[in-house]
């Protein structure tokens, strides 16, 4: 079966995300949405964000980077279950707001997460 790094979609009247049938299983324990670092959103496996993300938000105290990566990224970040029969995942207003999404979406594979931009 051949990787799917990319996807459009256009998300239904109650903001939900259909994920592609292919990719249901990296998303099956969980989704992690947050803002990017620039207007678009982050979308993670629950696993990503809690073996790779978490651990990178516990730096010192006083570091003023890691206190802004942590600003960043837990400003607005919902964490949900997928819908296991439809493959959808709601996404908030506010998020949606951000990243100047109304209804259609490109999603691209950035690694270990996925990004999420208005198309």
């Amino acid at each position: 079966m051949a990787t799917v790094d990319y996807f459009e979609r256009k998300l239904d009247d109650k903001r939900r995300l259909t994920i592609p049938a292919e990719l249901r299983a990296e998303f099956a324990k969980g989704v992690v949405v947050t803002r990017g670092f620039q207007n678009y959103l982050h979308l993670y496996p629950k696993h990503v964000w809690d073996e790779q993300l978490e651990p990178e938000l516990k730096g010192s105290i006083l570091d003023e980077r890691v206190a802004d990566l942590n600003v960043q990224f837990r400003t607005g970040k919902t964490e949900a279950a997928m819908d296991q029969k439809q493959g959808r995942i709601t996404l908030e207003q506010h998020l949606l707001d951000y990243a100047g999404i109304n209804k259609s979406v490109i999603a691209v594979r950035a690694g270990a997460y996925w990004r999420i931009t208005a198309s």
